[in-house]
């Protein structure tokens, strides 16, 4: 540890580092997203499935991220319980245009929002219904509805609609999620 990162601890400054868990079924564009968040320089320029997880970090203007971008694929869902317990945050993604899967999210919610270390843990879940340019993609509202997001009571949560290619509402959720962070820990 540098005298600088020394001196900004001592006087408060240091970024809040949280963890947050990036979930969604597989193809919904969780790492695309990811990727649009962190700073251009460290962006892939391809993106492939993700096997297993992958952890990639990006500071805001006031939090320093670490994020588990969680693989979709079934046969690796049952990884994701083993990071709720250190969890700060919860990004749950969802193809909005993947109308035949929408069962398949919603029973993944279910579980997650049951489980043991996340049902009394008061984190902030923020919802991308992502692919909302494509042709046939639902509006965040009906995805909302299809999800029973209404139904979420002791959790803060948001839904945005994003395009993650093109980046559109990503910014908006960043914030939302930033500012429900912030006003958890205080």
């Amino acid at each position: 540890m540098g005298l600088l990162d020394k001196l900004s601890g001592w006087l408060g400054l240091r970024k809040k580092e949280v963890n947050v868990l990036c979930l969604g079924l597989d193809n919904s564009g969780k790492t695309t997203i990811i990727n649009q968040l962190k700073p251009s320089n460290t962006a892939a320029q391809e993106i492939v499935p993700t096997i297993g997880f992958n952890i990639e970090k990006f500071k805001s203007s006031s939090l320093s991220f670490t994020v588990f971008d969680m693989s979709g694929q079934s046969r690796y869902r049952s990884l994701w319980e083993h990071y709720y317990k250190e969890s700060n945050a919860i990004i749950f993604v969802i193809d909005s245009s993947d109308k035949l899967r929408m069962v398949v999210a919603k029973e993944e919610l279910d579980t997650f929002l049951s489980h043991e270390d996340i049902c009394n843990k008061k984190i902030p879940v923020l919802f991308f219904a992502n692919k909302t340019d494509l042709r046939d993609a639902l509006s965040s509202v009906k995805v909302s509805q299809m999800l029973c997001l209404e139904n979420i009571k002791d959790k803060p949560w948001h839904i945005c609609a994003s395009n993650a290619i093109k980046g559109e509402g990503l910014q908006e959720g960043l914030d939302w999620l930033q500012d429900h962070i912030k006003t958890m820990n205080k």
